[in-house]
């Protein structure tokens, strides 16, 4: 293994150490292509005096993809993109009690063009469900290069 993917490798190990305090993290039968999954699911009720009295009951999840790689393109960002979208998408279970349900992909990679950079800033995704009454779902993508200490995200 040489040192820029030791690089990434390493990156990657820190981002998933700081993951695994709050979300599931499994690196290992993971949807392909990526390195590793995330997924933080909350769930919170209000009652009123006793818990047959409730008032509300709010679920908010979370889906992060890990993907790593010595160099990548903007087709492939925008298709790895795609793929954790709809991935994420099918996990969602929209009802009245379901607030929003956000996907993230964090791409590591040892070597990206700067123009590729830039057009990260332009990929985006969202959906409402039952113009928001059952929630929401945003795409975040954030975009880290190794070699150059560089990052890029969406405006999420």
């Amino acid at each position: 293994m040489d040192s820029e993917q030791q690089k990434s490798s390493e990156k990657l190990q820190k981002i998933l150490k700081s993951y695994q305090r709050y979300y599931n993290v499994i690196t290992e039968n993971v949807p392909a292509p990526f390195t590793a999954y995330g997924e933080f699911l909350s769930h919170s009720e209000q009652y009123f005096l006793v818990k047959e009295a409730k008032i509300t009951e709010i679920n908010s999840n979370e889906y992060v993809y890990f993907y790593t790689t010595d160099s990548i393109t903007l087709e492939k960002i925008q298709e790895l993109s795609q793929f954790a979208w709809n991935n994420g998408l099918e996990k969602v279970k929209p009802d009245f009690s379901h607030r929003n349900s956000d996907i993230t992909l964090i791409i590591i990679s040892d070597n990206i063009a700067e123009d590729v950079l830039k057009q990260c800033k332009k990929i985006k995704f969202s959906k409402s469900y039952a113009f928001s009454l059952k929630g929401w779902s945003n795409f975040r993508l954030a975009v880290y290069c190794t070699k150059t200490n560089r990052t890029s995200s969406n405006r999420l």
